[in-house]
């Protein structure tokens, strides 16, 4: 964690929604969690993104009792992006319900019927892709998310650049592709960022997802910072 630039990536943010970390993960590590997907125990659904129209591919969401690499990871980003998010709901004018402890903070989702945990692995392969979404799973909401690559891009697979596109007002949408570097996290606004206009700011709407794979198998770990409905 601390090799990353975090005012830096907090620049990057403001000015694309989505900034790469330092490694967080080495290559082994990348191995053994690509390899949890092959047990089921750990998961409390999978989701086959064809039959609900998402895409297609394969992602699944862990129980509660997290691996502890897993929980390790969001524990450490999130009060490293706990003071990007609540410097974006100052510049909106949006409230800062996050508290410093991330457990309060899921506390709350909780007593609001958010009680289900939102971690996911996903898993794609040739010719696979995700539609353009917003993991936004009930009304509390945390507006950064993490992503990390488990393989390499360009050798373990070809296409699956994570996508981004910018609702632009009155303009045509703006969209980036980024390939995930194994082990390296990429920070993403979950569904808006804080964007400069005439009138002061304004939220510039964002959706996620991932071209279609060409080759090979894809892995990535979702991290969300809110739990679902």
């Amino acid at each position: 964690m601390d090799r990353t630039n975090w005012p830096a990536l907090a620049e990057e943010l403001d000015l694309y929604g989505s900034a790469e970390t330092a490694r967080l993960l080495t290559p082994a590590e990348c191995r053994d969690l690509s390899a949890l997907y092959e047990n089921p125990e750990l998961f409390r659904t999978t989701v086959d993104m064809a039959r609900h129209r998402f895409g297609s591919g394969e992602y699944r969401y862990f129980t509660h009792d997290l691996p502890a690499p897993v929980a390790a990871l969001r524990a450490a980003l999130y009060p490293r992006l706990l003071p990007i998010a609540r410097d974006w709901a100052a510049r909106l004018g949006r409230p800062a319900p996050w508290p410093d402890d991330l457990d309060e903070w899921l506390a709350r989702c909780h007593e609001t019927g958010q009680d289900r945990s939102a971690q996911i692995l996903l898993r794609y392969g040739e010719g696979d892709w995700n539609a353009l979404h917003r993991d936004v799973f009930g009304e509390l909401v945390f507006p950064l998310q993490v992503v990390i690559g488990l393989d390499e891009y360009g050798t373990d697979y070809t296409g699956g650049e994570f996508l981004m596109v910018e609702q632009r007002p009155r303009a045509q949408s703006r969209g980036t592709a980024t390939p995930l570097r194994q082990g390296h996290g990429l920070v993403f606004t979950t569904r808006d960022r804080p964007v400069r206009s005439k009138r002061g700011w304004s939220a510039g709407a964002m959706r996620h997802g991932v071209s279609t794979v060409r080759s090979g198998r894809r892995h990535a770990l979702g991290l969300v910072f809110h739990d679902a409905a």
